[in-house]
């Protein structure tokens, strides 16, 4: 399908699911200007994007082609970690905050195929984001609940108090953070929002966390070159800095390593992309 052809389309299907949202929040989302979430949904191999953000995509690949696979191996982390907490540590409920676009195996479809009556609870506040949700984030399983909140992360209590609605906060909870954390505002802003919520939950709860680090000069002048278009800034920070948000908390094996590396049994592994990459996280127990 050409370019131009796929992209009316898709504006067609997005104005038709944008009518049905509560409010008007069409004049919101903007093809003017690349977006993370956007650009990410193409470097994983997504269709949910435009011409901008192709066009930032690329750019960001010639800077950086490890970008392309910490996206799909993002993913894979996810599935993995997904998949151990649901299976071998019991958590049958999931608040995975930033969620962004909806890829292929998802949050809440890897967690019903192993426990059918996990609970998720997608947070995110872009317009796009829950017009993709309202269309796409449904159960897979009838005794399953999958939902979302629009929230801002920055509004930790808030997504507290809104989770509660769905969760319940007397049995243990993973809480997810994939990718999203650079978005904060300050380092010390991070480390509150990831407290906050972590301080709701009950103890046997699980933390599941990755960032982009400033190993790599290549992903950190992307993410200057990305802030140059108009889109929200992207902060990369030292690996020391994204592990101290595990402070307090069991580190489950293999520990905080490169998202590559992490898996819950090592049968598991990829080996073909086995090699440590810019970007760093781990699944942590709250005692």
């Amino acid at each position: 399908m050409p370019t131009a052809f796929r992209s009316l389309v898709w504006y067609a299907f997005m104005t038709e699911e944008l009518a049905l949202m509560p409010d008007d929040i069409s004049p919101l989302i903007r093809t003017d200007i690349p977006h993370s979430a956007r650009i990410w949904n193409y470097w994983m191999g997504g269709k949910d994007h435009f011409d901008v953000d192709r066009v930032a995509g690329d750019a960001g690949a010639e800077v950086d082609p490890d970008i392309v696979t910490m996206a799909v191996q993002s993913r894979q982390f996810l599935v993995r970690s997904v998949r151990h907490l649901a299976s071998e540590a019991g958590v049958h409920q999931f608040l995975d905050i930033g969620t962004g676009l909806p890829t292929m195996q998802n949050t809440h479809e890897v967690a019903q195929s192993v426990a059918a009556d996990s609970k998720i609870v997608y947070v995110d506040n872009d317009p796009m984001v829950l017009a993709h949700a309202r269309a796409l984030l449904t159960n897979t399983t009838p005794e399953g609940v999958t939902t979302y909140i629009n929230c801002d992360y920055h509004e930790p209590e808030q997504i507290v108090a809104e989770a509660k609605n769905v969760l319940n906060f007397n049995q243990p909870i993973g809480v997810m953070f994939m990718g999203v954390l650079g978005h904060a505002h300050t380092y010390d802003d991070m480390r509150r929002i990831v407290s906050t919520v972590m301080d709701a939950v009950p103890s046997g709860s699980y933390l599941t966390l990755w960032d982009g680090t400033t190993d790599s000069q290549a992903y950190v002048t992307l993410c200057e070159n990305y802030a140059k278009t108009g889109g929200v800034p992207y902060v990369p920070r030292p690996r020391e800095e994204i592990r101290a948000v595990f402070d307090g908390l069991e580190m489950v094996s293999p520990g905080f390593v490169s998202i590559t590396q992490w898996w819950a049994d090592e049968d598991d592994q990829d080996l073909s992309e086995a090699r440590p990459i810019s970007a760093y996280g781990g699944v942590a127990r709250k005692p």
